[in-house]
């Protein structure tokens, strides 16, 4: 990996890291469905122009069916259910919970796609989510102020993140990165504006309210788009998929500066063991290969 990729790589992590902070600030102001709707109409107003200077409008049309079931997948469900995770949890947890998601994506692309899963990849799936249950084994309480419900929103907004991988392979091969990258937000935008302007909040959000809003979709939603997609194109997306590894790391590390939050040795630990799991799971790490007897 060249230099150049490596630094597009860990903005892309510090980007998508802080997007849990952000989701700290701004959940409780607007309130989940108003914030995610306001996350992806920010977003599709930034990456619209883009793609119209690349001409890609008429390919968007021709998909607008596909279109509206990947931006429910890919952005209007998971960017709910983050920001209502974030009114209980933590930046740190819910970045490690995150980690799941290529986690979810081999298993829905076994189910789905009936892609093969060799022994490391089920040991992967087993260690990962074996992490998700320490994990949550002494947080997950479901009295009222509990965090279960927390949790169980960041699993299913990565489940929604795995189906949504094998819902483009399935409908969207073909189409350019752009075109999902852009339409998926439009197509989340039409999913979520009724309800954000339904839940709009009596009180007028503050100022870093507002900055989390815009940080959301100008960063972590319409750059990190284009960052990735570039990322896929020319490192490939088992050199990409690397990025997972590293947003933790920078969720900690900005939830730590701006939350005042601590990193616990559960929390480490956790993170360490749902990680393994992922790199079993995706194949980054494979079985020594036998050798054959002269």
């Amino acid at each position: 990996m060249k230099s150049s990729d490596l630094a597009e790589l860990l903005l892309l992590a510090a980007v998508w890291g802080a997007s849990f902070l952000f989701l700290r600030w701004g959940a409780p102001a607007f309130g989940p469905l108003t914030l995610a709707g306001l996350r992806v109409l920010g977003a599709a107003l930034f990456l619209l122009p883009i793609l119209m200077h690349r001409q890609g409008l008429a390919e968007l049309r021709s998909v607008w069916r596909p279109m509206l079931g990947l931006g429910l997948l890919t952005s209007a469900i998971p960017f709910v259910l983050f920001s209502y995770a974030a009114l209980a949890i933590t930046a740190g947890l819910s970045s490690i919970l995150n980690a799941t998601t290529p986690l979810w994506g081999a298993l829905v692309a076994f189910v789905w796609l009936s892609q093969r899963l060799d022994a490391m990849r089920v040991l992967g799936l087993v260690v990962g989510f074996g992490g998700v249950v320490f994990l949550a084994w002494d947080q997950a309480s479901f009295k009222p102020g509990g965090s279960g419900w927390a949790i169980l929103a960041c699993l299913g907004a990565t489940l929604s993140y795995g189906l949504s991988a094998s819902f483009t392979k399935r409908y969207l091969a073909n189409v350019s990165a752009m075109t999902q990258a852009a339409g998926s937000q439009i197509a989340a935008t039409v999913w979520l504006l009724p309800f954000a302007l339904w839940f709009w909040p009596a009180t007028t959000p503050e100022p870093r309210a507002w900055v989390s809003v815009v940080g959301l979709a100008l960063l972590c939603s319409g750059l990190a788009y284009i960052l990735y997609f570039r990322l896929l194109q020319r490192v490939g997306p088992t050199n990409a998929l690397a990025v997972t590894f590293l947003i933790p790391v920078f969720a900690l590390l900005w939830g730590g500066l701006f939350l005042g939050e601590s990193l616990t040795l559960h929390m480490l630990a956790g993170c360490a063991i749902v990680l393994l799991g992922t790199a079993l799971a995706v194949g980054l790490i494979k079985a020594p290969a036998r050798q054959k007897l002269a």
